[in-house]
Parts: structure tokens; C-alpha cells; sequence
């Protein structure tokens, strides 16, 4: 007899019903997407406004980006002990408050706090919607749609820079930048009360009789045919911990469950995330260096993440095609080459605007399949979490990586070698994945990988 998860994840797919749940949870990744790009944006504009020094134009970025990093932890680990759907819906109600505050904020430290508290609602995002949307995902479509769900990240992005352009010549722009996001956030928060929670989850936290009325709610509107099913007890796990120590416990579940998983996840993270956040947030003062005005720097920029909406569908294709690893495992080294050679040739302004492009198009397409690779590692009890920890420390790296990119490695390596040492880094990493961790395609959740030494076992 199947279980209840199998049953989950052998529907059909339709649109009315799952489809629902990728599209109101994209829509909260789009906004992930608008607030990192927005700090591109607002450092030239603040450092004019307030006068700021390179190294403190550089805490724009850090300041939400070190808060999205606690955010992503504290989000995910409620996300696993309380539940997916209540961490669903207020991640994007405090992001838009302290959104709003900032842009009201009277000077430059009092909106680097509110900049950080907006990050803590905002990093628990990207954890709490991909591990409801995987749960909620046929298991035969669930590379395609996880690596789909990028496809939000460049559109957020590229709705930021079209909002940047507009915006750009009015008064107090960078002040309108911010409420102009926070107004369709605000409306997404309503929408998202009506998701149904994740019936994996509630079945590994022995609420059986939910699970059930949601799953049997599934098949009959999936049009499937009701078969008997059984929900598996749940394992003991110390659930019972609360603040401080949940955080810590999840984190050890983490790494106790496979440290080399573990690893090769964090540090997948680390790498792609902080070469895509320098360049989003040091492209338009790199460009505005090399003498282009305001509007031109931010049009570059749009551009650039404006080509990566192809390259996430080009990745929701071959994701299933070839397998997550060999996807990363290419696309990552490309898209840090192509910032070298943007670096190379960024007096050609034609040619420094193709390798720009080329960047967007192959960050894009391993993003989207990193963020499913990562989530398809681990169980349903530490999925939240375990991607929650591993998207956080790619945001402390990436928070002080700008901090350090404007104040050292530009100004003491120049930045064509800089984009070299990040291309070479990538490049160990990828090439640690290829060894350590598991290929996902095609398998059911919570039967991908083993426990600690069972994860060497990665060919296949």
C-alpha cells in the first residue's frame, strides 16, 4: 500500500491546484529577487543623498542581505517546527512593514536598521516557498518545477530596474523605489492565507487527520483515482525545543544527517550566490565609474537580468534533461568567466554589454537548479531547514562580500582578477559536487540520499 507522501507525489499536475501554489509562491520569490536587486540601485542614490564613503555604500547592500542570512535560518526552522503555511504568509507581511519604514527613514543608520529587519522577513522566502512548492510537486516534474520557479527571480529583478528607470528622475527617488514594491507584496500576504499547508509536513508531525483531508482534497480536484493509503508515524525527533535551541538543533540535524551533502550545499550556495549578488549590487557603480550617467547604468543592468528570464527556461528544460548536477556543474564556471571577460573588455562598450548578457543568461541558468538541487537533498523534516541554513550562509558571505568588493579586492586586485579568484573558486566547488554529493533527477523525496556515510554514494 502507498504512503500518503507517494500519493502526493504521483498526481497529475493541473494548474488549479498545484499550479496555484507555484504561482503564489513565485510571486513571493519575485519579491526576494526585487529587494536584492533594489540595493544595486539604491547605493549610488544613497551615496549621493547622504554623502557616503565606498566602504559605507557597501553596507546598503550588507545590511539586507545580512538580515535576509538570519532570516532564512530563523524562517526555516519554524517553517519545519510549526508549520510551512504559518511561516508562508508573515515572512512577506514584516518585509513590507519595515519596507515602508525605511523608505521613510530620516537618515542613513536608521535605514540600514530597518534595511536589515526587511531582510529577516524577506530571507525566510526562498526556504519556506521552495520546500512547500517541492511537497506539493509530482515527483516525475519536480526538477522542472523547482528550477521554474527561478524564472520569478529575473522578472523581480528586471521589474526593480524598469521601476528604477522610471523613478529615477523624480525627487526622493530612491525613497518611491521601496513603496512602490511594498504596495503588490501587501496584496500577495492576502493571497497567501488561502494555502493549504504541506500534507508531508503535516503527516512527519503526526497530524494524520489533516494530512488526510488535504491529500484526499488533492486527488478528488486533481481528477486522480482514490486509492487507500497510509500515513507513516512520525520519527521522534526532539521537536519539542524551542527558539535558540531549535535553531541550534536543526542546525545539527543539518550536518549529523550528511555532512558531505552538507557541505557541497553550503558551499554551492556561497560561491553562485555571492558572484551573482556582487555583480547585481556593484553593477550600476561599476558602470557609472566607466562614466555612463544614472539611467544608463541602471538600463545596463535591467538588461542583464532581464536575459536571464531565458536562461531560467532554458534550465527548467535541462534539468530533467541532464540531471542537476551537470547543469551546476557547467553553467556556474561559465557565468564567472563571462564577468572576467566583461572585466577584460569593459572599455568596448559593445562587447563589455555581450559579456554582461552572457553572465545573465548562465547564472540564471544554474541558480534555478541549485535552488531545486538543494531543496531534493534533504528529508521533510529538515528540508526547510536544511536549505534555510544553506541559503544563509550564502547571505552572510554575500552581505560582507560587497562590503569587501568596494572597499578591497577592486581597488587592491582590479576587477578583472577579482572576477578571476571567484571564477576559480567556483570552479573547486563545482568540482567537490561532481564528488560528494548525489544526482537527484528523477527520485522521491525522502529517498534521495542517506544518512552521513550513505551520501558517498553518489553514482547515481
Amino acid at each position: 500500500m502507498q504512503t500518503g507522501d507517494q500519493i502526493v507525489q504521483s498526481l497529475p499536475w493541473k494548474w488549479s491546484v498545484q499550479g496555484k501554489i507555484f504561482i503564489i509562491g513565485g510571486l513571493g520569490y519575485m519579491f526576494d529577487a526585487w529587494d536584492v536587486a533594489l540595493n544595486g540601485f539604491l547605493t549610488p542614490l544613497l551615496g549621493k543623498e547622504f554623502g557616503l564613503s565606498v566602504g559605507e555604500k557597501g553596507l546598503v547592500a550588507t545590511a539586507n542581505l545580512i538580515g535576509m542570512a538570519v532570516g532564512a535560518v530563523l524562517w526555516g526552522t519554524i517553517a519545519d517546527r510549526l508549520g510551512r503555511k504559518r511561516a508562508f504568509s508573515l515572512t512577506l507581511l514584516i518585509f513590507a512593514l519595515f519596507s515602508v519604514l525605511g523608505a521613510l527613514a530620516p537618515n542613513y543608520g536608521v535605514f540600514l536598521v530597518l534595511r536589515f529587519v526587511a531582510g529577516v522577513g524577506l530571507g525566510g522566502c526562498i526556504p519556506v516557498d521552495y520546500a512547500l512548492v517541492g511537497e506539493f510537486s509530482p515527483s516525475r516534474l519536480r526538477g522542472k518545477i523547482l528550477a521554474a520557479m527561478d524564472v520569478w527571480w529575473p522578472i523581480g529583478a528586471t521589474l526593480c530596474g524598469v521601476v528604477a528607470l522610471v523613478l529615477e528622475p523624480v525627487q526622493g527617488n530612491w525613497r518611491w523605489m521601496l513603496t512602490v514594491m511594498v504596495l503588490p507584496a501587501l496584496l500577495l500576504f492576502w493571497v497567501r492565507r488561502g494555502v493549504p499547508e504541506s500534507p508531508l509536513y503535516l503527516a512527519k508531525a503526526g497530524r494524520e487527520q489533516e494530512a488526510r483531508e488535504i491529500i484526499d482534497d488533492l486527488v478528488a480536484r486533481t481528477g486522480a483515482r482514490a486509492e487507500p493509503y497510509v500515513i507513516e508515524a512520525p520519527a521522534e525527533d526532539g521537536a519539542g525545543s524551542r527558539g535558540a535551541r531549535a535553531v541550534l538543533d536543526q542546525l545539527r540535524q543539518v550536518w549529523s544527517f550528511s555532512p558531505r551533502v552538507t557541505s557541497v550545499a553550503w558551499l554551492l550556495f556561497i560561491t553562485v550566490m555571492t558572484v551573482y549578488y556582487v555583480a547585481l549590487s556593484w553593477m550600476p557603480t561599476i558602470l557609472k565609474e566607466e562614466g555612463y550617467t544614472d539611467y544608463a547604468a541602471f538600463a545596463k543592468t535591467t538588461l542583464m537580468t532581464a536575459v536571464g528570464i531565458v536562461g531560467v527556461l532554458v534550465s527548467a528544460w535541462l534539468v530533467e534533461a541532464v540531471g542537476r548536477k551537470w547543469v551546476i556543474g557547467v553553467s556556474a564556471p561559465v557565468a564567472a568567466a563571462a564577468l572576467v571577460g566583461f572585466a577584460l573588455f569593459l572599455d568596448l562598450k559593445t562587447a563589455a554589454l555581450v559579456w554582461l548578457g552572457v553572465f545573465g543568461f548562465f547564472i540564471q541558468v544554474a541558480i534555478p537548479v541549485l535552488y531545486a538541487y538543494v531543496a531534493e537533498l534533504y528529508p521533510t523534516p529538515i528540508r526547510a531547514s536544511g536549505f534555510g541554513w544553506a541559503s544563509s550562509a550564502s547571505r552572510v558571505t554575500s552581505g560582507f562580500i560587497p562590503l569587501i568588493f568596494g572597499g578591497l579586492l577592486w581597488p587592491l586586485l582590479g576587477l578583472t582578477l577579482t572576477f578571476a579568484v571567484l571564477g576559480a573558486v567556483m570552479l573547486a566547488v563545482v568540482l567537490w559536487m561532481a564528488f560528494a554529493a548525489p544526482e537527484t533527477k528523477g527520485r522521491e523525496l525522502d529517498h534521495i540520499t542517506g544518512r552521513a556515510d550513505d551520501a558517498a554514494k553518489v553514482g547515481t
